[in-house]
């Protein structure tokens, strides 16, 4: 029982933190395509839950920090997402977030551009859905591979 249960738990957590780990994770721990596929959505959208829920307290904290080290307001990186931001809305935060900024990243971006926590919800979730369903289907194609023997 304990054995089933570590498999179950490590694609939740991977889900957690990098969403990409968590269908290959699954796959190769033999768990059935739509236990993954929710484990992994699972996963995501806890952290969004948690992380969108501080989110005022840690926007303020990660502007405070950055003024008392004395960075820069917009670095590379934040003029990247500040782009994507402008030209995609939340739309192309959430779309990017699994694949590119991981569960934490993607939510902390959003919380730093003041996105309403109900919108970050909204959009988060249809992209743990589309994303958690295309990566576990791409994995299970290449499941022949050994990789995941």
């Amino acid at each position: 029982m304990l054995p089933a249960l570590l498999k179950y738990a490590a694609v939740f957590a991977f889900g957690m933190f990098k969403f990409v780990g968590a269908p290959i994770t699954g796959v190769a721990a033999g768990l059935p395509v739509a236990v993954t596929w929710a484990l992994t959505v699972a996963g995501m959208m806890t952290t969004v839950i948690l992380i969108s829920g501080v989110g005022k307290a840690w926007a303020l904290h990660m502007r405070r920090r950055r003024l008392e080290k004395g960075k820069p307001l917009f670095s590379r990186r934040t003029r990247t997402i500040v782009r994507i931001y402008r030209r995609f809305g939340m739309i192309g935060i959430a779309f990017l977030t699994p694949i590119l900024f991981s569960p934490i990243g993607g939510t902390v971006i959003a919380t730093q551009l003041h996105v309403p926590r109900w919108r970050i919800l909204l959009h988060m979730s249809w992209s743990a859905v589309f994303w958690g369903f295309a990566l576990t289907m791409l994995v299970v194609r290449f499941s022949h591979l050994p990789i995941f023997h």
